[in-house]
């Protein structure tokens, strides 16, 4: 298949060899580009727990030693193995989304025992602190990274010749409903069919559009879909 791979370019080019070595052919049209926030920095309190959403989190701060002791939860397999690539030792995954990850924490760690770290970037796809503060968690947010919004090149000849496009949040979803208005390209783009990462990220789709959603948010699910 003639595949669409919407992500950031340094989280696209894997998966494009990924998909390359299954006999697929992979257009890159990253709809954002993420940026290091410049001077992030960590409080130094009495942490009792990480959390991240986001593998891009932990690949622009440098962590002290002494954070890589604490427990870190992920959201899933792709921010897992960035967590343990980066040197933290007691790093696990569990929820799948947001929702799932706040859960998770309210159930196994308590709240009078010490703050939480939340490592994100400043857009993330549901509110982990809001729901971590309303199970009385005090929680620090450190926004690591920006995502920049940016326009692929000569998108109407990647849509015109596309069989699928691979689509991992709402946000990614809202930027290529606005990219194809934008264009005029609606009757082309309601032709290929949309992986999505989530079923929150094809509700951001219109009705009409082809979808197929991942069992479980992660890529092997997405991968799975195109099998």
């Amino acid at each position: 298949m003639r595949l669409i791979i919407t992500r950031p370019e340094d989280d696209a080019l894997p998966l494009k060899a990924k998909l390359e070595s299954r006999g697929h052919t992979v257009i890159l049209a990253p709809l954002l580009k993420i940026t290091p926030r410049p001077g992030a920095y960590v409080p130094p309190l009495a942490y009792q727990l990480i959390c991240t959403t986001s593998a891009n989190a932990l690949k622009f701060l440098n962590v002290e030693d002494r954070l890589k002791t604490i427990p870190l939860m992920a959201i899933g397999p792709q921010s897992l193995s960035t967590a343990q690539e980066n040197g933290f030792k007691l790093a696990e995954a569990h929820g799948g989304d947001v929702q799932g990850l706040a859960a998770h924490v309210a159930a196994k760690f308590d709240p009078q025992k010490g703050p939480v770290l939340y490592l994100s970037g400043a857009e993330t796809s549901a509110d982990l602190q809001a729901l971590l503060m309303a199970s009385d968690f005090a929680v620090e947010r450190v926004i690591t990274y920006d995502a920049i919004i940016q326009t692929p090149d000569d998108i109407g000849s990647a849509v015109k010749g596309a069989d699928g496009v691979l689509l991992y949040s709402p946000r990614s979803a809202r930027l290529w409903c606005g990219l194809i208005e934008n264009s005029g390209l609606e009757r082309r783009a309601a032709a290929p069919i949309y992986y999505c990462l989530s079923e929150n990220v094809a509700k951001a789709l219109p009705g009409s559009w082809q979808k197929r959603v991942a069992k479980t948010p992660d890529e092997a699910a997405m991968l799975a879909l195109l099998d």
